[in-house]
């Protein structure tokens, strides 16, 4: 995908072969000895959604969401950070509303902040304990320079929207359930009418009963917002729920990426099946077999290398990472690097054994 392509097809977010490495570094001298391939060359796309004519409000459709899954440390957040440059990316181009992220100078990149919102995983850390309800929540519009008259009307329309009473602006977070505060970060994240939001494991410290009440919050904000979703979670029953597109992330690449509905109803990579069958069902008609993935997951500081099974490699690169874990790995797993290739309309995956699978 490329920026004329993301034009043509409403494309908010692009990210083309995205890369963040961390370099390791040893020694009294802290020479850089290799790097943490956290985000390793990741692509996708995900649609703007349609605000209304001002006369005309059924118009109103919401953007897409994208949900990024997979294990803790596959580089989920990581990709969430590298887009909005908290992080460096290392190589790679992320085109937001058409326009270059990663080579954008500070003030076009001010600009940019202020049409992507963020909500972050755990609402008691995320919260400053020593600032009001008032102040969080309309930080980001004194930062942009708006008067502190107009911040205190904004952020009582705000906290209406999520759920909570205007008259909780001059309280403080330890006076709030976790559920409120995530409330309260919501309100944050949408302070300047944002395009995107990037919602990093907005519900995973949530009790189960709060958290269907903030996903519906979330989709009532999209729908009436006409916001556009990047979604992380690991929580694949959630995600299943919330998500228009879902691609699923191993050792920081993607090796599969389907429609919600295709993926769920035909997962074809075996780690995606087996992420599938550890989704906990209440029916036992949908239960299917426990899936169970040998060994351990590896650590991203020392990938596995499958050139100490087999030395006919070839590339420095070769070989998939999930070749120690996989029930049907064999040479060429271990000889070529497995890459994403639609196998069906929209549904891609990385893995070179997946037409032998019984699905």
């Amino acid at each position: 995908m490329n920026q004329s392509a993301a034009n043509t097809n409403s494309y908010l977010l692009e990210v083309n072969d995205l890369r963040t490495y961390f370099p390791v570094k040893r020694g009294l001298l802290r020479r850089t000895v290799g790097y943490v391939k956290a985000v390793d060359g990741i692509s996708f796309g995900i649609r703007a959604g349609r605000s209304p004519a001002p006369d005309r409000a059924r118009l109103r459709r919401a953007g897409q969401t994208l949900g990024l899954v997979g294990e803790s440390g596959c580089g989920k957040t990581t990709v969430a950070r590298s887009i909005v440059r908290l992080v460096p990316a290392t190589a790679g181009e992320v085109v937001f509303d058409g326009i270059d992220v990663l080579s954008a100078g500070k003030n076009k990149l001010r600009q940019i902040r202020r049409q992507i919102g963020l909500i972050f995983q755990d609402p008691y850390s995320s919260l400053n304990p020593r600032m009001t309800i008032g102040d969080i929540v309309g930080e980001p519009l004194k930062v942009q320079g708006w008067k502190n008259g107009d911040v205190r009307e904004r952020v009582a329309v705000l906290l209406s929207k999520v759920g909570l009473s205007p008259e909780h602006i001059n309280r403080y977070p330890h006076e709030f359930s976790g559920g409120q505060r995530q409330r309260i970060g919501v309100a944050r994240a949408l302070a300047l009418e944002p395009k995107l939001v990037i919602c990093d494991e907005p519900v995973s410290s949530l009790d189960v009963s709060i958290q269907s009440q903030i996903l519906n919050l979330l989709k009532d904000l999209q729908e009436e917002f006409a916001l556009t979703y990047l979604f992380i979670a690991h929580d694949l029953a959630v995600v299943e729920f919330f998500c228009d597109i879902v691609a699923v992330m191993y050792m920081g690449k993607i090796v599969e990426q389907a429609e919600a509905e295709e993926l769920y109803r035909n997962p074809l990579h075996p780690y995606t099946q087996a992420l599938m069958s550890a989704i906990p069902r209440v029916e036992p008609s949908l239960r299917g077999r426990r899936t169970v993935l040998g060994g351990e997951a590896p650590s991203i500081l020392s990938p596995p290398n499958p050139d100490t099974t087999h030395r006919g490699r070839t590339g420095p690169s070769a070989g998939c990472a999930f070749h120690l874990r996989c029930p049907l790995a064999d040479g060429d797993c271990l000889k070529q690097t497995s890459v994403l290739e639609e196998k069906s309309k929209g549904h891609f995956v990385a893995c070179w054994k997946c037409k032998k699978i019984d699905y």
